[in-house]
């Protein structure tokens, strides 16, 4: 039997009083990568905000491990098992990467004496940390910034990682170094990744199963060999 690690059931979000989301129901299960696909303004960002409790959601519900999650801030969100990497990097441009890091370790909770070997164990997942750690985030390439990104929502060693859009910005190559060890990780612990792509082939490529969302609500669940076809995706766009 497959475990859900995470779900909504009846989730009605939306912004002025007009829904983006409306009795929408989803669920990640555990040990899996579910990519999340759609046209924009098919509601997959606010998705992931109002999981991750940064935009309030007006109905329905949330469940993390089958127990409900009411009106919970991201912090202790973190300290629960989930964590985001957010559309668009939201690195500190005038912190270092350290900085950053010493930051996040602190936002996730991570009790002192254990900070520096969980550091240790975030940049043996993404050793390309080491050659920029002392550098502002502002100085770095797009895909350095990621990288940081990425770093810091692992500080928390999470059960369940958001990641909103981790392609935007990136050549197809520099995208796919970035998520196979991440896909590695992944596989080696059985943590579950609700993963939110416009780069729909190269995302494929490390899904486990793929939804697709259009105006808000799931028009397809599918396996992602079944939308390999470039005329299976268009007919969905």
């Amino acid at each position: 039997m497959t475990t859900t690690v995470l779900r909504t059931e009846g989730l009605v979000v939306g912004y002025g009083g007009r829904p983006v989301l409306d009795h929408f129901s989803f669920d990640l299960r555990a040990n899996e990568v579910l990519c999340l696909i759609g046209h924009n303004g098919a509601g997959k960002s606010t998705l992931l905000k109002c999981l991750f409790g940064l935009v309030p959601r007006q109905g329905g519900q949330v469940y993390l491990d089958e127990k409900p999650l009411n009106h919970i801030e991201p912090r202790r969100l973190t300290a629960a098992g989930l964590s985001l990497v957010p559309e668009g990097r939201g690195v500190f441009p005038g912190l270092t990467v350290a900085e950053t890091m010493k930051m996040g370790l602190w936002a996730a909770g991570v009790p002192k004496d254990l900070r520096e070997e969980r550091l240790d164990w975030v940049m043996s997942v993404l050793p390309a940390l080491h050659a920029f750690y002392q550098q502002r985030a502002g100085t770095l390439s797009g895909g350095q910034q990621q990288i940081a990104s990425i770093g810091r929502a692992l500080l928390s060693r999470p059960r369940c990682l958001l990641m909103d859009e981790p392609s935007i910005g990136l050549a197809p190559k520099l995208f796919q170094d970035l998520l196979q060890p991440i896909r590695q990780l992944q596989r080696d612990t059985g943590m579950s990744i609700l993963l939110v792509e416009q780069n729909v082939k190269e995302a494929l490529k490390i899904s486990d199963r793929v939804v697709v969302m259009k105006s808000g609500a799931i028009i397809r669940e599918a396996l992602p060999e079944e939308l390999a076809d470039n005329a299976k995706l268009m007919e969905l766009y």
